[in-house]
């Protein structure tokens, strides 16, 4: 009887240490992380070069390995965090926070983690006959990464807004084609396609008016007054509460790699031409690019309630958050967002 019961009080002690220690067994293995293509990624690409995930994640006592994967679109993306075939992605502030409205509430609801960046975008021609956004007819087709949805979409229709009023806001839409950054600015330079007009990012905007026959004329700031964010990285609710070391490694790591950007542009320059394959910019372009006031890579949210205040106003956004806080996960709440 004495053996019995000091053996169910061994097993007790037993259960009781391995529920001592099961948050860090818990932790998720590995991380798959998603991203796309340009400089708005430079982060994630020295977060990979330099394996600062890797030296949080053993800081924190975790064994969880990034895989960093590279998609085209952001509808890929979404679609893949919902299937559970990617566990964070990136996507701009309008569509992460379309895709949080509709997710509000049910299992599949999603959480912001942190910037990637603030950055200009801007939207360039090459119809000679387009001074502004008023000037776009039917025959012009305008390249962004996603319909209806991405940054540059919802900067359109914004733009679209205060041209000619919140009714017409979506007056551009039909002139909208979904391609990748590089499809898009590859098609534009080419001239023989339909596509007239890009709406991007560095460094392909920036390589897009180097060609005389391709001019700006319109960017984010003049549509939101400020530098907004450019994109940011995501998950599910309930992954990042089944497994908060692992997103605070990725958010301490973020902040490591864009602090590395900051003070080391040169080494930057250098990662983002090695881990992109780059053969459309130099070294010297690249410098020049994260020299640009226009390109900031900070945790801070910003320009956050401006689209919302925006979506909302033109229906497509019913639910709605009181604060950028709201959105996030407690990790940037600290940041002067807004």
């Amino acid at each position: 009887m004495l053996r019995t019961s000091r053996f169910v009080i061994a097993l007790a002690a037993t259960a009781i240490l391995t529920i001592a220690y099961s948050p860090a067994e818990a932790e998720t293995n590995e991380i798959r992380i998603g991203k796309q293509y340009g400089l708005a990624y430079l982060p994630l690409m020295v977060m990979e070069s330099q394996k600062l995930y890797e030296k949080r994640a053993a800081e924190l006592g975790i064994s969880t390995k990034p895989v960093y994967l590279t998609l085209g679109t952001n509808t890929a993306a979404n679609e893949a965090l919902i299937s559970g075939n990617l566990d964070v992605i990136t996507n701009g502030p309008p569509g992460f926070l379309l895709f949080w409205a509709r997710t509000k509430g049910t299992r599949n609801e999603i959480k912001g983690i942190a910037p990637l960046l603030s950055q200009s975008m801007w939207l360039n021609t090459r119809d000679p006959n387009v001074k502004s956004v008023r000037d776009f007819t039917e025959k012009d087709r305008i390249a962004v990464t996603a319909i209806k949805t991405s940054v540059p979409a919802i900067l359109l229709q914004m733009a679209a807004a205060k041209a000619f009023g919140d009714a017409q806001y979506n007056k551009f839409d039909p002139l909208t084609v979904s391609l990748s950054h590089p499809d898009g600015m590859n098609t534009l330079l080419s001239g023989k396609t339909e596509i007239t007009a890009h709406f991007t990012s560095p460094p392909f905007q920036n390589i897009e008016v180097k060609n005389p026959n391709i001019r700006t004329i319109l960017t984010s700031e003049d549509v939101l007054g400020g530098l907004p964010t450019f994109n940011l990285l995501f998950t599910t609710a309930k992954f990042g509460e089944d497994n908060p070391k692992a997103i605070e490694a990725l958010v301490k790591s973020l902040d490591d790699a864009q602090t590395l950007i900051r003070n080391n542009k040169d080494r930057a320059a250098e990662i983002y031409i090695e881990m992109s394959n780059s053969k459309n910019v130099s070294k010297a372009e690249i410098l020049e690019l994260l020299n640009d006031p226009g390109t900031v890579y900070t945790l801070t949210p910003q320009k956050f309630m401006s689209y919302v205040e925006f979506l909302k106003r033109i229906g497509s956004m019913k639910t709605v958050p009181e604060s950028w806080k709201d959105l996030f996960f407690s990790y940037v709440h600290s940041q002067p967002g807004d």
